[in-house]
C-alpha cells in the first residue's frame, strides 16, 4: 500500500495551495490511500482523513485568496479545472509578465486537463495587468487567471 503523507508541514502546503488558487476541496488519491482537504471559510479549519485509517489535523487556517470578480472586463478566467504553466516548458521564460503588452489572441499562458495542454490566450491586447495564479498550481474553472487592462 503507498501512503501519502500527512504531516503538518505537507497539510499546510495543501492548505497553501487551496488559499492560493481559491480551491474549497482538494482529494488526492494514490491506490488504496486517499487524503482529503476541505475548507470551508476563512475562520473553518481544514479536515484530512487518510484511508484506510482516518487522521484529523487542524492546522491554522490560511488567509484566503484575494477574489477577483469575473465580471472585470480584462479578466482571463480559467475555461477548465487543470494545472496552470506560465512558461511553455521547465526553464524557459513566461509566457507574460505583468507590465507586458499583449496582443489580442497572445498565449498568455498553458492550462493542463486530463494530459492535454490547452493554451489561454488574451482576449483583447492590452497589458497585463495582474497575474493571479503561479506556476504548476491547480486551478478551478471560473477562477480569474490573469487581468489585461
Amino acid at each position: 500500500m503507498n501512503s501519502i503523507p500527512t504531516d503538518p508541514d505537507s497539510i499546510r502546503r495543501l492548505g497553501q495551495i487551496m488559499a492560493d488558487t481559491g480551491m474549497t476541496e482538494l482529494e488526492l488519491v494514490i491506490k488504496d490511500a486517499r487524503i482529503k482537504v476541505v475548507r470551508g471559510g476563512a475562520a473553518t479549519p481544514m479536515a484530512v482523513a487518510a484511508a484506510p485509517a482516518a487522521t484529523a489535523a487542524q492546522p491554522a487556517p490560511a488567509a484566503p485568496a484575494p477574489t477577483v470578480d469575473a465580471s472585470n472586463p480584462g479578466a482571463i478566467a480559467s475555461p477548465m479545472v487543470g494545472v496552470a504553466y506560465l512558461s511553455p516548458e521547465p526553464g524557459s521564460p513566461p509566457f507574460v509578465a505583468v507590465g507586458q503588452q499583449v496582443a489580442a489572441g497572445q498565449t498568455v499562458l498553458l492550462i493542463e486537463a486530463m494530459k492535454t495542454f490547452n493554451q489561454i490566450k488574451a482576449p483583447k491586447a492590452g497589458t497585463v495587468g495582474r497575474i493571479l495564479v503561479e506556476n504548476s498550481s491547480p486551478v478551478e474553472f471560473g477562477e480569474v487567471l490573469m487581468i489585461v487592462d
